[in-house]
C-alpha cells in the first residue's frame, strides 16, 4: 500500500506535448507553444515562420523578435499578469542541459509559461526544532495559484540573479529573514516541473533549499504576497498537500520523505 506521500507524488500531472508545436531557435529548441498563438505570431511579423509542424524565431535581433511577440500576445489577453520581471532565456548546452551561464536573452516573466520556456525559482522549506513545518498562504492579488498554500519562501530567479542570493531576498521580502540565516540555509537538491497549463506549459527549474528556525521565530510578510503563516506538524503538513501549489506540494513532500515521514 502506498503511503501517504508516495500517493500525492504519483498524482503529480504530467506534461504532454500532443497538441503543442516545439518552439526552435536557430537548432536548438526553447520551448512549446500552442499552434492557434504560433498563428498569431506568424500573422503580425516575419520574425516568426512555422515549418513541419514547428515553430522558429528566425530573426537578427531575436530578443527584440520575442519582446514584441509578447506584447501581441499580451494586448490579444493571451500573457496576463506582466510584471516587469526579466528572466533568462537559456540554450542547451553539449550535454542538452540549458547553459545558465550563457543566456540568450532576457524576456518578461510572465511570458515564459505562453512560449514554454524554462524558468527557474527557489522554494524554501523551513522548519522549527520539533520538526513542524513554516507554511505560507499566497495572497488573493498573485496573478498565478492565489490563495493556494505555498513553502515558507519562494519566487522566480531573474536574470543575473544566482539561486542562493535570491533565496535570501526571498526570505526577507517573504517572511521577513535577514541575512543571517544565511548560513544554515541548505540547498538539498534541483526539480524539474514540467505540466501542461492553462496559460500554457510550465517548465521551471526549482532549487529546493531547507532552513533551520529558532523555535521563537515568527515570519512577517515584507512585499504583500503573502497573506499569513502557519506552523504545521509534518502530519498536518501531509493533509494540507492538496491544497498547496504543484511546486511546493512537490517541494513540501520531499522534504518530508527527508525527515522520513
Amino acid at each position: 500500500m502506498m503511503t501517504p506521500l508516495a500517493h500525492y507524488l504519483a498524482q503529480q500531472p504530467v506534461f504532454s506535448p500532443a497538441g503543442l508545436l516545439p518552439f526552435y531557435f536557430g537548432t536548438n529548441q526553447l520551448g512549446w507553444v500552442e499552434p492557434e498563438f504560433a498563428s498569431i505570431l506568424c500573422s503580425q511579423t516575419q520574425d516568426w515562420k512555422i515549418s513541419q509542424q514547428t515553430l522558429y524565431l528566425d530573426s537578427p535581433q531575436p530578443a527584440q523578435a520575442m519582446y514584441q511577440a509578447a506584447k501581441i500576445l499580451q494586448q490579444q489577453g493571451l500573457i496576463q499578469g506582466w510584471r516587469n520581471e526579466q528572466y533568462g532565456v537559456y540554450a542547451p548546452n553539449s550535454n542538452s542541459a540549458a547553459d545558465f551561464t550563457q543566456p540568450l536573452w532576457a524576456l518578461e516573466r510572465a511570458a515564459f509559461r505562453r512560449f514554454g520556456l524554462l524558468s527557474r525559482a527557489v522554494h524554501i522549506n523551513g522548519y522549527y526544532p520539533d520538526g513542524s513545518l513554516c507554511i505560507a498562504r499566497r495572497a488573493k492579488t498573485k496573478s498565478i495559484d492565489p490563495d493556494r498554500l505555498d513553502n515558507m519562501a519562494a519566487g522566480g530567479i531573474p536574470l543575473g540573479e544566482e539561486p542562493k542570493i535570491c533565496a535570501i531576498r526571498e526570505l526577507f521580502e517573504e517572511a521577513g529573514l535577514n541575512d543571517q540565516f544565511s548560513n544554515t540555509l541548505v540547498l538539498q537538491e534541483t526539480i524539474l516541473m514540467q505540466r501542461n497549463e492553462i496559460d500554457g506549459t510550465h517548465r521551471e527549474l526549482l532549487y529546493c533549499f531547507d532552513l533551520a528556525l529558532p523555535e521563537n521565530f515568527t515570519p512577517h510578510n515584507q512585499d504583500g504576497e503573502v497573506a499569513a503563516f502557519y506552523r504545521m506538524s509534518p502530519k498536518q503538513a501531509i493533509n494540507e498537500l492538496s491544497l498547496m501549489t504543484w511546486d511546493a506540494g512537490v517541494v513540501t513532500a520531499r522534504f518530508l520523505l527527508r525527515q522520513q515521514f
